[in-house]
């Protein structure tokens, strides 16, 4: 009985990681970007959200260029040297209720983010899209507003940042 239990869960265990590294091995990298672009240029962010956030447009830069360094189809480059140009233009940052409990009382707050992009082929000297990505992060209003408005920010940041990767590599 303990030897077909064994048998049984040592069976299960190499099918596993079979399915797992024959089937499963699905990626975007290098999906869409053209075969004549190796290089991307990530200037920083332009800010006109209005909002007041004196570290936004640097969390985003050092965000998309380290998304992108991780990513590895494209290398990261100066202007000068680079293939592509991303241009990005943080347009809005909105904070508003999205829970409201008994009273009138707010308990979820809502950060949404709005970033405009210009992707360039710098080598063929054409724009390849201009998109608005948008997305949020919640936050808990009664507790440490500051902390949490800021951690809301963040993963918004990140939600977005991950969104132009994979628009730019895999064209979504």
């Amino acid at each position: 009985m303990i030897y077909n239990i064994k048998r049984y869960l040592i069976l299960l265990f190499v099918t596993l990681i079979l399915v797992n590294f024959c089937c499963c091995s699905y990626s975007f990298t290098g999906a869409s970007v053209p075969e004549h672009l190796k290089s991307i240029a990530i200037p920083d962010f332009v800010d006109r959200s209005g909002s007041g956030e004196p570290d936004l447009r640097v969390e985003f830069t050092n965000e998309l260029i380290q998304k992108f360094i991780d990513d590895n189809t494209l290398r990261v480059d100066e202007k000068i040297n680079a293939d592509a140009l991303l241009e990005c233009t943080v347009s809005s940052l909105s904070d508003s209720p999205t829970v409201v409990a008994g009273g009138e009382n707010v308990s979820v707050r809502r950060i949404n983010i709005t970033v405009r992009v210009v992707y360039k082929d710098l080598v063929k000297r054409k724009t390849l899209f201009e998109n608005n990505f948008s997305n949020f992060g919640d936050y808990d209003s009664t507790g440490d507003i500051i902390e949490g408005r800021r951690a809301a920010i963040e993963t918004a940041v990140d939600k977005i940042t991950e969104d132009i990767l994979l628009a730019v590599v895999s064209n979504w």
